[in-house]
């Protein structure tokens, strides 16, 4: 029960931190924290979609450029998410990049989608449930000269980070 009641504190942080930026007009319903692997809150963000007219400004995505900076690093290995919605697909690859193995949600895709938010719409686009063939056009150019960047990368000795599988 104990246990329990720390997780909860951390999605409070979270809701408190959507409130936040809510109240500044700022952006949508969501919040995130980040807890570092000794359980100490490293970074708490609400959404600001709306005030930097960033799309990616989600509170995940927030959160954890928080994180890493805090730390000085993009591995986030060893800590734990608190998000208020279940993570958008680009969240959610944003978390598997950083190395994040555990979240906590409140909300699912389909709580959003119910009051205009589109992560469960993008959910089906990816698995191919949405046919829309307008929505997104995609085609390979100069695929040489985009691997010669691979190249000059690896030469640099700059390889330091790979996704863990």
């Amino acid at each position: 029960m104990e246990n329990r009641k720390k997780l909860e504190s951390f999605m409070q942080l979270a809701i408190q931190a959507a409130q936040e930026t809510m109240r500044r007009d700022a952006g949508g319903p969501f919040g995130a924290v980040i807890t570092d692997p000794a359980g100490q809150v490293i970074a708490a963000a609400g959404n600001c979609v709306q005030e930097t007219h960033d799309p990616t400004a989600h509170a995940e995505m927030n959160a954890i450029r928080i994180a890493c900076a805090a730390l000085g690093t993009p591995d986030l290995s060893g800590c734990t998410l608190y998000a208020t919605g279940y993570p958008c697909p680009m969240c959610l690859s944003a978390i598997l990049w950083a190395n994040i193995k555990t979240v906590y949600y409140g909300c699912s895709p389909e709580d959003a989608e119910m009051h205009g938010f589109r992560g469960g719409f993008v959910y089906r686009y990816i698995r191919g449930e949405e046919k829309d063939p307008g929505l997104l056009q995609m085609m390979e150019l100069d695929r040489e000269g985009c691997l010669d960047l691979f190249r000059i990368y690896e030469e640099n000795n700059k390889l330091q980070h790979k996704i863990a599988r």
